[in-house]
């Protein structure tokens, strides 16, 4: 079960055979109890986390996620028209500085959407009801994601060749952290 194209039963990252899902895992065990597969379903696939954000850090690093403003303007290697990264499992050859999110890093990475199951289970909070592990039907989950305003998939513009003056002017409202 993925949104994801290509993803089959190889895991991306590794390339070996992914691990099984465990039913209702999301709700059952701790986010660190998790396996890689499971980690990795819990995206949905909304590509918010690529787009250029401007993040204001205190002097001790944290972040107050209300003040957290997101561009529609995305990594190079978004596929604006699909909402999918174009090299996700080896993102970090081409994007060096691209996050993986973890479980060690993700107590700092509150800027995320606030529909983002990672942050929302970090949180103690269920998954949306539109997400695939709960809908099980990927053309339900992105018909509700559209529904719901989640999702950069076409309205998004590509880094490539534009200035850091302009992607100030870029400013979007449809993604809340």
């Amino acid at each position: 079960m993925s949104l994801f194209p290509d993803s089959g039963d190889v895991d991306s990252n590794t390339g070996s055979k992914s691990e099984p899902l465990r039913p209702q895992f999301w709700s059952r065990f701790a986010l660190n109890e998790l396996n890689h597969s499971e980690w990795e379903a819990l995206c949905d696939g909304c590509g918010s986390c690529c787009l250029i954000k401007y993040i204001d850090e205190d002097e001790d690093g944290n972040v107050d996620e209300e003040l957290v403003e997101y561009t529609d303007v995305t990594c190079q290697l978004m596929d604006c028209a699909t909402g999918y990264c174009s090299h996700y499992a080896t993102r970090q050859d081409y994007v060096p500085d691209c996050i993986q999110l973890t479980m060690d890093n993700l107590p700092n990475m509150m800027w995320l959407p606030s529909h983002c199951a990672y942050k929302r289970l970090y949180k103690g909070q269920s998954l949306p009801s539109w997400h695939l592990l709960l809908t099980e039907d990927p053309v339900v989950t992105q018909h509700e994601m559209r529904a719901a305003n989640v999702g950069v998939a076409g309205r998004c513009v590509s880094e490539t060749s534009m200035s850091e003056e302009e992607m100030e002017t870029r400013v979007v409202s449809w993604v809340n952290p």
